[in-house]
């Protein structure tokens, strides 16, 4: 079911989540530009208005430049965090004290000479890598692993079927 984010819980701010899989089964995560060594899956704010299927993608083509992937499956909840107190005044004017995400699970269909970090002005990522999903959880800031556990809990099956490996 797809809710708009009227339904995500007072304080936090709504966004959606992509969990993009190449070929291999693998997932993109991209390093943050603002901070050192941080590794996140793409995620980004839903508009007034926008529904989280139409924000996961636009989310897509700011964050890494392509817009060549398909919705798998999207979440069957929400699911938030919350930021530690030294960022959380500092982050979104300190109108949240964190995000509520709705995932998604995407399959990439280009190649990776199709994605651009550098695509829109307000660059979110300067490196990225495709990792093991096993992996994914230990390359994460400590604040949002449990959401990221929680994903991957999620969409494992659905990539262990597509990706019989």
């Amino acid at each position: 079911m797809t809710v708009g984010h009227p339904q995500v819980l007072s304080g936090y701010r709504p966004c959606v989540g992509l969990l993009l899989l190449n070929p291999a089964g693998e997932v993109f995560v991209g390093r943050r530009i603002d901070t050192q060594d941080a590794w996140q899956m793409p995620q980004g704010g839903i508009d007034p208005g926008e529904d989280p299927r139409t924000a996961v993608l636009r989310e897509m083509q700011e964050e890494i430049g392509t817009d060549k992937a398909d919705i798998l499956a999207e979440s069957d909840v929400w699911r938030h965090y919350d930021l530690p107190a030294s960022l959380a005044r500092r982050v979104w004017g300190g109108r949240f004290r964190g995000q509520a995400q709705r995932w998604f699970a995407l399959r990439f269909t280009g190649e990776d000479a199709d994605i651009d970090l550098a695509a829109t002005p307000h660059m979110e990522f300067d490196a990225w890598q495709w990792v093991a999903l096993d992996r994914l959880v230990e390359l994460i800031v400590p604040f949002k692993r449990d959401v990221y556990l929680e994903v991957v809990a999620e969409f494992a099956p659905l990539i262990r079927a597509t990706n019989p490996r």
